[in-house]
Protein backbone atom coordinates (compact mmCIF):
# COMPACT_ATOMS: atom_id res chain seq x y z
CA UNK A 1 0.00 0.00 0.00
CA UNK A 2 2.94 2.38 0.63
CA UNK A 3 4.08 2.50 -3.02
CA UNK A 4 0.51 3.25 -4.07
CA UNK A 5 0.23 6.09 -1.56
CA UNK A 6 3.62 7.50 -2.60
CA UNK A 7 2.64 7.36 -6.27
CA UNK A 8 -0.70 9.04 -5.59
CA UNK A 9 1.02 11.76 -3.53
CA UNK A 10 3.55 12.29 -6.32
CA UNK A 11 0.86 12.74 -8.95
CA UNK A 12 -1.42 14.84 -6.71
CA UNK A 13 1.38 17.15 -5.44
CA UNK A 14 0.98 19.81 -8.19
CA UNK A 15 -2.75 20.05 -7.56
CA UNK A 16 -2.24 20.27 -3.79
CA UNK A 17 0.52 22.87 -4.25
CA UNK A 18 -1.78 25.00 -6.43
CA UNK A 19 -4.54 24.85 -3.78
CA UNK A 20 -2.12 25.83 -1.01
CA UNK A 21 -0.66 28.71 -3.07
CA UNK A 22 -4.16 30.07 -3.78
CA UNK A 23 -5.02 29.96 -0.08
CA UNK A 24 -1.70 31.51 1.01
CA UNK A 25 -1.94 35.26 1.65
CA UNK A 26 -0.49 37.33 -1.16
CA UNK A 27 2.20 39.94 -0.73
CA UNK A 28 0.87 43.44 -0.17
CA UNK A 29 0.96 45.13 -3.60
CA UNK A 30 0.14 48.57 -2.22
CA UNK A 31 3.84 49.42 -1.96
CA UNK A 32 5.02 51.76 -4.71
CA UNK A 33 6.79 49.97 -7.53
CA UNK A 34 9.34 51.59 -9.87
CA UNK A 35 8.06 52.40 -13.34
CA UNK A 36 11.34 51.72 -15.11
CA UNK A 37 15.05 51.20 -14.63
CA UNK A 38 16.91 53.05 -11.85
CA UNK A 39 17.81 56.68 -12.57
CA UNK A 40 21.51 55.83 -12.25
CA UNK A 41 21.28 53.38 -15.14
CA UNK A 42 19.26 55.88 -17.21
CA UNK A 43 21.87 58.60 -16.62
CA UNK A 44 24.72 56.23 -17.48
CA UNK A 45 22.97 55.15 -20.70
CA UNK A 46 22.28 58.76 -21.67
CA UNK A 47 25.92 59.77 -21.12
CA UNK A 48 27.15 56.79 -23.15
CA UNK A 49 24.72 57.48 -26.00
CA UNK A 50 25.57 61.19 -26.08
CA UNK A 51 29.29 60.40 -26.30
CA UNK A 52 28.60 57.88 -29.07
CA UNK A 53 26.57 60.51 -30.94
CA UNK A 54 29.44 62.98 -30.63
CA UNK A 55 31.93 60.39 -31.89
CA UNK A 56 29.72 59.47 -34.84
CA UNK A 57 29.24 63.06 -35.94
CA UNK A 58 32.97 63.54 -36.18
CA UNK A 59 34.21 60.24 -37.54
CA UNK A 60 31.76 58.09 -39.51
CA UNK A 61 31.46 58.04 -43.28
CA UNK A 62 28.55 60.04 -44.63
CA UNK A 63 26.54 57.03 -45.85
CA UNK A 64 26.78 55.15 -42.57
CA UNK A 65 26.64 58.20 -40.37
CA UNK A 66 23.05 59.21 -41.22
CA UNK A 67 21.56 55.83 -40.31
CA UNK A 68 23.67 55.41 -37.19
CA UNK A 69 22.96 58.94 -36.01
CA UNK A 70 19.23 58.42 -36.47
CA UNK A 71 19.42 55.20 -34.43
CA UNK A 72 21.49 56.79 -31.67
CA UNK A 73 19.21 59.85 -31.53
CA UNK A 74 16.17 57.58 -31.20
CA UNK A 75 17.87 55.74 -28.32
CA UNK A 76 18.82 59.05 -26.68
CA UNK A 77 15.21 60.25 -26.96
CA UNK A 78 13.84 57.03 -25.45
CA UNK A 79 16.23 57.18 -22.48
CA UNK A 80 15.65 60.91 -22.02
CA UNK A 81 11.88 60.39 -21.83
CA UNK A 82 12.36 57.56 -19.31
CA UNK A 83 14.67 59.77 -17.22
CA UNK A 84 12.17 62.65 -17.37
CA UNK A 85 9.42 60.35 -16.13
CA UNK A 86 11.67 59.01 -13.36
CA UNK A 87 12.62 62.42 -11.94
CA UNK A 88 9.38 64.22 -12.72
CA UNK A 89 10.57 66.62 -15.41
CA UNK A 90 7.65 67.87 -17.54
CA UNK A 91 8.12 66.80 -21.14
CA UNK A 92 6.31 66.19 -24.41
CA UNK A 93 5.17 62.58 -24.54
CA UNK A 94 5.80 61.30 -28.09
CA UNK A 95 3.22 59.24 -29.91
CA UNK A 96 3.93 55.47 -29.96
CA UNK A 97 4.74 55.55 -33.68
CA UNK A 98 6.71 58.84 -33.63
CA UNK A 99 9.97 60.12 -32.21
CA UNK A 100 10.82 63.39 -30.53
CA UNK A 101 11.86 66.08 -32.96
CA UNK A 102 15.38 67.46 -32.63
CA UNK A 103 14.21 70.72 -30.94
CA UNK A 104 12.06 68.70 -28.50
CA UNK A 105 15.00 66.40 -27.73
CA UNK A 106 17.35 69.34 -27.18
CA UNK A 107 14.81 71.02 -24.88
CA UNK A 108 14.32 67.79 -22.94
CA UNK A 109 18.07 67.25 -22.49
CA UNK A 110 18.44 70.81 -21.21
CA UNK A 111 15.48 70.32 -18.85
CA UNK A 112 17.10 67.15 -17.50
CA UNK A 113 20.39 68.91 -16.83
CA UNK A 114 18.53 71.82 -15.23
CA UNK A 115 16.84 69.26 -12.96
CA UNK A 116 20.25 67.99 -11.85
CA UNK A 117 20.95 65.02 -14.12
CA UNK A 118 24.66 64.86 -14.85
CA UNK A 119 25.31 64.64 -18.60
CA UNK A 120 28.50 65.24 -20.63
CA UNK A 121 29.47 68.88 -21.01
CA UNK A 122 30.05 68.64 -24.74
CA UNK A 123 27.67 66.60 -26.87
CA UNK A 124 27.80 67.90 -30.39
CA UNK A 125 24.60 69.36 -31.79
CA UNK A 126 22.64 69.06 -28.55
CA UNK A 127 24.46 71.86 -26.77
CA UNK A 128 24.35 75.59 -26.40
CA UNK A 129 27.89 76.88 -26.87
CA UNK A 130 29.36 73.39 -26.42
CA UNK A 131 27.86 72.85 -23.00
CA UNK A 132 24.63 71.37 -21.68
Amino acid sequence: MTPTLLGAAFFQAPRMWAAVSRAWPRRDDTQPQPLGPPIERLATDLRRLLRLHNDLTSSAQLALRAHRLWSVEAAIAARAVEAARAIGVPHHEPEPSADLTRPELIALLHALTDAGLSLPTSVGHFTRDGRL
